[in-house]
């Protein structure tokens, strides 16, 4: 398998950062635009697509700014992947922008890319923002 790549998207999103920070960073929250129903145990996150489940755990988050999870497929083959929803506002404007970070494979970056802006488009019809 080759190595992942690591690639950043921003996402402008008209939302006062707390509101933003509940929907990134609770399960109810996020079963709202990211999956079906996500599930957690203390550290351990559960997202459940359709007929597929994934789980991840909880690296850190920082209240009301970011939240960091890598899945545990990854961290069983040791790898440190991981995905980060991160707020960020600009401090001049007050414009509040979604930064997400993750890794994928060279040839899926547009793919996943793609992928997430359809996720960040549910959060955004959700939010009220789109």
């Amino acid at each position: 398998m080759s190595e992942k790549i690591k690639y950043e998207i921003e996402f402008v999103i008209q939302s006062s950062p707390q509101l933003l920070y509940q929907y990134i960073s609770t399960p109810s929250g996020l079963s709202e635009w990211y999956s079906d129903n996500v599930n957690s145990r203390g550290q351990l996150f559960t997202f459940i697509w359709d007929d597929s489940e994934e789980e991840a755990k909880l690296l850190n988050k920082k209240n009301g700014e970011r939240i960091k999870f890598r899945w545990v497929e990854d961290e069983e083959d040791g790898n440190d992947y991981f995905f980060e929803l991160r707020i960020q506002v600009d401090e001049i404007t007050k414009d509040v922008s979604l930064m997400v970070t993750d890794f994928s494979e060279d040839d899926e970056i547009e793919e996943n890319k793609m992928l997430w802006e359809n996720q960040v488009s549910n959060l955004k019809q959700v939010l009220g923002s789109s």
